[in-house]
């Protein structure tokens, strides 16, 4: 038979148990982030017109949304720049793509406005008001690069928990298929992207593939992407709760242009050795360009870096051979809908 002292013994170890699993419980929730529903998405393709795996896919999407559908979302596919979608070109009079920041916005239309200026404000009234409440939730913009980047999602913003959360999910479904991360916040390189409408702006690159050229695993890597990102919305909206997480990105630190004589012509040529060997790393003394006269021109730095964009066709009038990056490691609080 047990003693009353025993009972008590063990009473007091329940009471203190229980007390100690609500404060857990606390401290739990306290570190979790109650994130408003995702609702309204967009997905938009053809912001360049000569990259075509998005292009093809918003076009297939517009005639049959099946495969897009989520219970509880509104999906729309959109074509960004159909005039330059129609002449396969990457734009018509500026890049639509770096046209969304507040003084394009906000110019006055008149006639010899550029005609991506005018498209912006157009995408921005119908999406947007750019950083305004009744904006969309999320936007997936799809891009393809000359670069061999693979199936790559870009990050602008390094404290937003829910899309770090989301390209968690998306680079686990995706395992053990690489799946890398850009991060483009910089304080001096700014980016006024046209998915950057979006409360979650949500970049995708996917390469290699020429321009004005479709690659059916290049489209398949684009498509995969999607559908995790799409899934993961769901299941976060269904009041699913996201354990902290982190993840390896890749941070932009500079811009790098090729050699140039005094007539701003380009000398040299990227080096066989760097040549399709993005996301890998650069050392000091490691080729980077080639002259016609066979020599060799070496990187300097003094830290290992990750080159990316690396001889992206795009970016020759960008001055840009390629972008260094370093890997950093982004951690998310743990998530959960606001409407759970």
């Amino acid at each position: 038979m047990t003693s009353p002292a025993t009972l008590n013994h063990h009473k007091d170890h329940y009471i203190c148990f229980q007390q100690s699993l609500k404060l857990l419980n606390r401290m739990t929730s306290c570190s979790v982030v109650l994130g408003a529903p995702v609702r309204r998405v967009a997905i938009f393709g053809g912001t360049h017109g000569n990259e075509l795996s998005g292009v093809f896919l918003v076009k297939h999407w517009q005639k049959n949304g099946a495969e897009i559908q989520r219970s509880g979302l509104q999906v729309t596919p959109f074509i960004t720049n159909p005039r330059a979608v129609k002449k396969c070109t990457r734009y018509i009079d500026c890049d639509l793509n770096r046209v969304f920041d507040p003084d394009n916005l906000g110019r006055k239309v008149m006639e010899d406005i550029p005609y991506e200026v005018r498209k912006a404000q157009e995408i921005n009234n119908l999406f947007g008001p750019k950083g305004s409440d009744v904006a969309y939730d999320l936007i997936f913009d799809l891009h393809n690069t000359t670069s061999n980047m693979g199936g790559t999602l870009i990050l602008e913003n390094s404290g937003n928990d829910f899309i770090i959360q989301m390209f968690h999910y998306i680079k686990n479904a995706l395992a053990p298929e690489s799946c890398p991360v850009f991060l483009i916040e910089h304080p001096n390189l700014k980016y006024a992207t046209t998915r950057s409408i979006a409360k979650h702006p949500v970049g995708v690159e996917v390469g290699p593939q020429p321009q004005g050229v479709l690659r059916a695993d290049i489209l398949d890597k684009m498509r995969k992407i999607i559908k995790h990102g799409l899934d993961f919305v769901r299941i976060f909206n269904e009041g699913e709760e996201f354990p902290p997480c982190t993840i390896e990105v890749y941070r932009i630190i500079e811009k790098v242009d090729y050699p140039r004589n005094k007539n701003d012509e380009i000398i040299a040529i990227i080096h066989p050795c760097l040549q399709d060997q993005d996301w890998q790393p650069l050392n000091k003394g490691d080729p980077v360009f080639l002259t016609c006269d066979g020599e060799t021109i070496a990187y300097e730095g003094d830290s290992t870096v990750y080159p990316t964009f690396v001889n992206e066709a795009a970016y020759y009038e960008k001055k840009q051979a390629f972008v260094k990056t370093v890997k950093v490691k982004l951690t998310a609080k743990g998530l959960r809908s606001s409407s759970s």
